[in-house]
């Protein structure tokens, strides 16, 4: 079946696969929001806590997660290692619930180190205050980038439909991004919330092409020879990004950029999807109501 063949039978199929997603996301974010108040889980940097590194090879990750799981709620572990070698060279913990001096008390009964060296220990506290208005800051940036988005688009197409189209692939990549990341139980950093940022561009990016290659350029062909080139060039792009992205995700050592890589991949999987299904669909169903070819 060629490209035409399948578009022709399936583009409200696949229309209809691609809304659903976003609906599903929608509904699973408010959920979320309503639950908790919040549409994701976050690390300390966005709403407080200590962060304690601790320079010592021989600490085992598994043991230390089952005793602070038998005295604080809110903590997350994770191994410090060599830039050069990937050895464990220590442990970074993480605690939302209890201040500094009741972490290095706490740790004392597990762990036998000089807390006062910072050269076994280093801890760094971030204010409730501090961090939820760092987090409101970030939604602010976000929000005003998905509404300033909105807006060239409608000037650069200047049509309800095929404008709708772009932005709701937009917004589906963003929100089935956050639903996968909380299904993967992922504490957003502030790296990981700047990481949305990055989505928005890189989701209107193929969308683009594809509206204006349909509409605007009808002189290089008939209605799918147009769907075949954008989609050719779209994936092409979409996946060399995914190859690198994926590449720098394994290769990464800091998890403030590995969050980033993973919040981009997971976005742009959902791309291939919201576009070629939705955007494409919307598209064709548009065109053909206004006998565009």
């Amino acid at each position: 079946m060629n490209l035409e063949n399948f578009y022709e039978k399936n583009y409200k199929k696949l229309m209809i696969i691609s809304y659903l997603i976003l609906l599903v996301s929608l509904v699973f974010v408010i959920t979320n929001v309503i639950k908790t108040g919040y549409p994701f889980d976050r690390d300390i940097s966005l709403k407080g806590g200590v962060s304690a590194t601790i320079y010592k090879e021989d600490l085992n990750l598994d043991e230390i997660e089952d005793f602070l799981k038998q005295n604080v709620n809110d903590f997350n572990v994770r191994r410090l290692t060599d830039s050069n070698t990937g050895k464990q060279t220590g442990l970074i913990i993480e605690v939302a619930d209890i201040n500094e001096q009741e972490l290095k008390t706490l740790l004392a009964k597990k762990i036998n180190i000089d807390y006062e060296n910072k050269d076994e220990f280093d801890a760094s506290a971030t204010s409730e205050e501090f961090g939820r208005s760092f987090y409101q800051g970030l939604m602010i940036a976000i929000l005003f980038a998905f509404v300033l988005m909105s807006i060239v688009v409608f000037i650069s197409f200047r049509t309800f439909i095929p404008s709708i189209a772009v932005i709701s692939a937009a917004l589906t990549d963003i929100l089935a991004s956050l639903v996968v990341i909380n299904l993967l139980n992922i504490k957003l950093s502030a790296a990981g919330v700047v990481a949305f940022l990055l989505v928005i561009g890189y989701s209107i990016d193929t969308d683009i092409l594809l509206t204006t290659r349909l509409l605007k350029r009808r002189e290089e062909g008939n209605l799918y020879e147009r769907l075949k080139h954008s989609i050719t060039t779209g994936l092409t792009m979409t996946i060399a990004a995914i190859a690198a992205l994926t590449t720098g995700y394994f290769i990464a050592i800091s998890e403030q950029l590995k969050q980033i890589f993973l919040v981009i991949i997971i976005a742009l999987v959902f791309d291939i999807i919201s576009t070629y299904f939705g955007n494409a669909g919307i598209l064709i169903w548009y065109m053909k109501k206004k006998n565009i070819t």
